[in-house]
């Protein structure tokens, strides 16, 4: 589970009830079944004259994304492997890394793996694993915008509702006490559209890119370690041409990590 989107929609929640409540504002007024009609439904239409059939049936798989923890190899355990690998390919040569490959478990890397024990030329590997990457990231936007896009009707039909409302406030203008009633209740679905459009699906949406940024850089991490083994690039160098991608910060702690393992074998031995 994405603990942060749970948190994220839990606090939107609880700001709306919260102000409503220090404003003292009715929240049974929330309670509005042609508020969330024209809202939820009205979104949902939109969506469906705006994306083709096969975007929309994606939504739910999107949303399992957007609630799930997102699980990548870490960096600095890729970098250890490829350096790894590295030196087995230096050391006995492409071939010996064949089996390997087998037990590869990501299908991008072990794709691009198989290529160069294949020995395909080192330009082919690259636009191969750089078309692929590619793709996937034109998935990712299409994705992300459907909810940057649901972000956008939401808050225009809670214009639409409040409208919808205050025409059924104006005809019953003889009953002043139900009068302000209606025109609040009016105005319930301003707020649905707006607290739906921009705490829910825009938020949706930059998480999704913010997802599809991270798969994306693991990804050039597997490409440039890859040509790299492909290249006989030493171990070390593998280290340091990868390392870009983590922080500075990162690095330093990396660093002493190695430091500290060395200070320990020195001492094991030693002792």
């Amino acid at each position: 589970m994405e603990k942060s989107t749970l948190i994220g929609i839990v606090l939107g929640i609880i700001a709306v009830v919260v102000g409503m409540v220090l404003k003292h504002a009715n929240l049974s007024s929330l309670l509005n079944p042609a508020a969330f009609m024209i809202i939820i439904v009205g979104t949902v239409a939109a969506l469906f004259n705006a994306f083709p059939m096969s975007e929309i049936k994606r939504i739910p798989a999107l949303f399992k994304v957007i609630f799930s923890e997102q699980k990548l190899p870490a960096k600095r355990e890729l970098i250890g492997q490829f350096m790894n690998w590295a030196s087995i390919a230096r050391r006995e040569g492409l071939l010996a890394l064949e089996n390997t490959s087998d037990e590869i478990e990501d299908p991008f890397l072990r794709n691009g793996m198989k290529m160069i024990i294949d020995g395909g030329e080192p330009e082919f590997v690259r636009d191969v694993l750089n078309e692929e990457i590619h793709a996937i990231e034109e998935r990712h936007q299409a994705g992300a915008l459907v909810f940057s896009q649901a972000g956008s009707y939401a808050p225009t039909l809670g214009v639409l509702g409040a409208v919808v409302g205050l025409i059924a406030a104006l005809g019953n203008l003889s009953d002043i006490d139900a009068l302000g009633v209606s025109i609040a209740a009016a105005f319930v679905a301003t707020l649905l559209g707006i607290f739906t459009g921009y705490v829910l699906w825009h938020p949706f949406a930059t998480k999704l890119k913010r997802k599809s940024k991270q798969e994306i850089e693991i990804k050039k991490i597997m490409v440039e370690g890859l040509l790299s083994i492909q290249a006989g690039v030493s171990p070390a160098a593998i280290e340091q041409k990868l390392l870009v991608y983590i922080p500075y910060n990162e690095r330093v702690e990396m660093k002493e990590e190695e430091k500290e393992e060395k200070r320990e074998e020195g001492a094991a031995v030693n002792g």
